[in-house]
């Protein structure tokens, strides 16, 4: 289910192996519970100390206690100065819009062995620049993981077509946790490149500068989990659509790429 870009010097086999090893399947919880193990196996095993979490905002991945045990060196990044000021201290901060012309030079080239972000992506305008600027920051051999929704799964489908405010009230009903004072708050989504198609996603990782590439998708959602019946024929569509591997009614993905 998962393809590459090939390139002699960086085999994708290690990365292949890292996610085989934890046990991947293509369901959506797999995705959510084992991010952070991901992360944690990609740092261990290529020896990249040196992170930059992108959109790290008030929930960073790494507690400044587990850094340390880890031996990581975590910097912060977000565009909003006050989710950065929410997060614990003891962490590099770096304000900027990651997809902004500034960012490599505010970040620093070359600065970092492993770039990632959690539902970022879909918040971005422009995903080929942060692309671009994210393999700016990364290191000669450094990784880039970034884990996102993916177009055409029905919730985003609904979030792209209705209007904010909209979409915001029936989001924030069904789950309180998302209002702005919650602790997971909703933002405008954009969805571009919001994809797990090779077809739609490798070229522009090529033109990127990324010399390699692992795609992972994953199928379903919770969000008709308070719907009986509409989840369970979500779910038996679902599971269809992982069994002939249909990556355009995806729901989310992990896009692993080597510098």
């Amino acid at each position: 289910m998962a393809d590459a870009l090939q390139h002699p010097s960086v085999p994708t086999a290690d990365i292949r192996k890292i996610v085989a090893d934890l046990g991947y399947p293509a369901h959506w919880n797999w995705c959510w519970e084992n991010y952070k193990p991901t992360i944690i196996e990609l740092s261990r095993s290529k020896n990249l100390r040196r992170h930059l979490e992108i959109g790290a905002g008030r929930d960073p991945l790494f507690l400044p206690g587990e850094a340390r045990d880890l031996g990581l060196d975590i910097t912060l990044n977000d565009i909003s100065a006050h989710e950065l000021s929410l997060a614990p201290e003891g962490y590099g901060k770096m304000q900027c819009d990651i997809a902004s012309a500034q960012a490599p030079d505010i970040l620093g080239r070359g600065q970092y062995d492993l770039a990632y972000c959690r539902m970022v992506m879909e918040h971005v305008p422009d995903v080929q620049a942060m692309w671009k600027n994210i393999n700016a920051v990364l290191a000669p051999g450094g990784v880039a993981l970034s884990f996102f929704p993916t177009l055409y799964a029905a919730p985003y489908v609904l979030n792209s077509l209705l209007p904010e405010k909209l979409s915001r009230l029936i989001l924030e009903t069904v789950f309180p946790e998302r209002k702005p004072d919650g602790e997971d708050p909703k933002f405008p989504a954009h969805y571009d490149h919001c994809f797990s198609s090779e077809n739609r996603l490798l070229p522009m990782l090529r033109e990127a500068g990324f010399s390699d590439a692992v795609i992972l998708p994953f199928w379903g959602t919770n969000y008709f989990s308070k719907f009986p019946g509409v989840k369970q024929l979500d779910a038996a569509f679902n599971r269809l659509a992982e069994r002939r591997d249909w990556r355009a009614v995806s729901s989310f993905a992990y896009v692993i790429a080597v510098k």
